[in-house]
């Protein structure tokens, strides 16, 4: 409950409150130097706490839990996960009395391990050449973790409140944003919880939103094998629950070296510091707004500062 003090104020009651609400920006040099018809605006969800669009489904994935009771007070949360949404879990879990628990391998940068601890989190560091199967393996171990201390496990890749946490707040702050005139949503698919949620929104408000899955090279999102790539975050060797490919107009493959030069380019023409799944997405957004008229609107989905 918000303490009844800070009316008046604007005064955040909690940092969850902050989560959201991310600003929508033109990205003017960008437009000027690629000669683009149309507006290219970026949603930055950078300014939430954790850095990461991830903030929004670990809030989500976490109330639910709440509410369905598989999350009791003084609870702990086991998550496979080295990225973002370990950062948001941790946040969310602070505020609200859990334990965190993040089970990653061993070729996780030290740095990222780092962060992780820093947010309150327990990190357990497991092989990775092993098979999925073996006892030692993330998987395995995440879920005997969550099995002995009777934890919640909010299995991104597979809870639908992902998605739900960008159908209620992402899509809606576009579609306002935009006063209504979005005419494409261009955004990277991992977990699809991103592009699927806010799709979802923005195609019910207007049936002709277009809607862009930018996706690296050798994903099977775009038709690969899923063989490795670089961009982190982005882009999957098998299809996750949230893939919803008739909400998604067209996808857009984008190699590791047009992602990485497009990341550094925004960084630094535009001042805003992307990461090689927001380079990503971008790229493939130029590619879009190329092909527009001067009336269409196409705004990218920036996930993160890489």
């Amino acid at each position: 409950m918000s303490d009844p003090r800070l009316e008046g104020t604007q005064i955040a009651d909690s940092v969850i409150d902050l989560i959201g609400g991310t600003p929508l920006v033109r990205m003017k040099r960008i437009m000027e130097e690629e000669q683009l018809p149309c507006v290219l605006a970026m949603k930055m969800e950078t300014t939430n706490p954790g850095g990461s669009s991830k903030d929004r489904p670990a809030l989500e994935m976490i109330l639910a839990a709440e509410q369905s009771g598989e999350l009791q007070p003084g609870g702990t949360i086991v998550e496979p996960t080295s990225g973002n949404t370990g950062v948001g879990l941790a946040i969310v879990a602070a505020q609200r009395g859990y334990d965190c628990v993040f089970v990653m391998t061993d070729k996780v940068a030290p740095e990222k391990i780092s962060l992780l601890k820093a947010n309150g989190a327990e990190v357990v560091v497991c092989p990775v050449a092993v098979a999925p199967a073996d006892p030692l393996s993330y998987y395995s171990v995440a879920e005997r973790l969550t099995q002995e201390r009777n934890a919640f496990r909010p299995n991104q890749y597979a809870n639908p409140n992902n998605p739900l946490s960008h159908y209620k707040t992402t899509g809606p702050e576009i579609w306002e944003q935009t006063a209504g005139r979005i005419t494409h949503f261009v955004a990277g698919a991992g977990t699809c919880g991103s592009i699927t949620g806010t799709a979802r929104y923005l195609k019910e408000q207007n049936p002709d939103v277009k809607v862009i899955a930018a996706d690296p090279e050798g994903s099977v999102f775009s038709g690969g094998s899923g063989r490795p790539y670089l961009v982190e975050g982005v882009g999957e060797d098998f299809f996750p629950a949230a893939w919803q490919p008739e909400l998604y107009d067209e996808t857009i493959a984008i190699s590791d070296a047009d992602s990485f030069h497009m990341a550094r380019r925004v960084s630094q023409i535009e001042g805003i510091l992307i990461g090689g799944s927001g380079g990503l997405a971008v790229a493939a957004a130029i590619q879009v707004a190329k092909r527009g008229s001067p009336d269409d609107l196409v705004v990218v989905f920036n996930p993160d500062s890489g």
